[in-house]
């Protein structure tokens, strides 16, 4: 979904996680997750001012891992 697209089909307002917090969310270490982001198995921080501050939006990880989950489930 492009940003233009993002921003208009948007009702609520928009939380953004920083890396810690995605950590913990998703049990996945510092690494793997910029290694599935590489992989494009991850959805991409966004800038949120220099080069170095990024978050996640939350909805994005929401998703990503309800479909982990329906996967995992589906696999057996």
């Amino acid at each position: 979904m492009s940003a233009t697209n993002y921003a208009s089909n948007t009702n609520s307002s928009v939380v953004i996680l920083r890396r810690k917090d995605v950590e913990q969310k998703t049990g996945l270490a510092r690494s793997t997750i910029y290694a599935r982001i590489q992989q494009g198995t991850f959805p991409p921080p966004v800038q949120l001012g220099s080069r170095y501050s990024v978050g996640w939006v939350a909805e994005e990880i929401d998703q990503w891992l309800r479909t982990q989950i329906t996967n995992s489930r589906n696999a057996g």
